[in-house]
């Protein structure tokens, strides 16, 4: 048992490790900050891309870094999800990606506030928050064999954001079924049918958005698709 001495100085002994402990562990966080969070990169466009965030009140639907709302959603990572060009066409005209579903308001960005957005979300994405946001489930994805394609992929393959999502001989998202072989699972018809009317073919299932695409360019796309599974 304690006398009274020895308790006062156990107590007064540990409070000051504790608390030199904690102040050395909070100067040690703040030491590191400008190198986790990539100081350096805050650039004109990310601090206008900031601005933007906050004037819209984007955080009232979605969240970042864990703050903000759950409505939408999370965008920490949201460019190493989708990419840039995906976001870009989002941003652009939300309704148009998915129709009758998305409730995303349009604030008729300019070209050049849309990129300052991006450029804000990929200095975000590059943050380092010791693995937050964890990676998403992706039980639905289906995963092809990997094989070196011989068939020529077209530019809008990218540009219209479909490596955003789907992969090819390894290359691109995961957040669709691989492409490989496509061909060899569904018709041309289906092919097209999948591209150009998604909401129609995959009701109640799967979110594969509404691309903005000219007849040329989905028949450029499905030539594409059709022939991977022959390459």
């Amino acid at each position: 048992m304690l006398s009274k001495s020895q308790a006062r100085a156990f107590f007064l002994g540990g409070t000051g490790l504790f608390t030199a402990a904690f102040l050395a562990l909070t100067y040690d966080s703040h030491r590191q900050v400008p190198k986790q969070t990539n100081e350096d990169k805050l650039t004109e466009e990310v601090i206008a891309g900031k601005v933007i965030w906050e004037d819209n009140n984007c955080m009232g639907c979605h969240t970042l870094f864990g703050e903000g709302a759950y409505y939408a959603p999370e965008l920490t990572k949201v460019v190493e999800r989708r990419g840039k060009e995906w976001i870009k066409l989002f941003l652009k005209d939300p309704q148009a990606m998915f129709p009758g579903e998305r409730k995303m308001t349009n604030y008729n960005f300019t070209d050049q506030e849309i990129d300052e957005v991006i450029a804000f979300f990929e200095w975000c994405g590059e943050v380092d928050l010791n693995g937050f946001p964890a990676k998403p489930p992706l039980g639905r994805v289906v995963i092809a064999p990997v094989v070196q394609s011989k068939v020529k992929q077209p530019a809008i393959f990218t540009t219209k954001t479909c490596a955003g999502c789907h992969s090819v001989a390894g290359q691109g998202g995961n957040i669709g079924p691989a492409l490989d072989t496509i061909g060899a699972r569904l018709t041309r018809e289906q092919v097209h049918e999948q591209i150009v009317n998604p909401r129609k073919v995959e009701a109640g299932k799967m979110q594969m958005p509404v691309i903005p695409m000219t007849p040329e360019e989905v028949n450029t796309l499905v030539d594409y698709l059709m022939n991977l599974s022959k390459g």
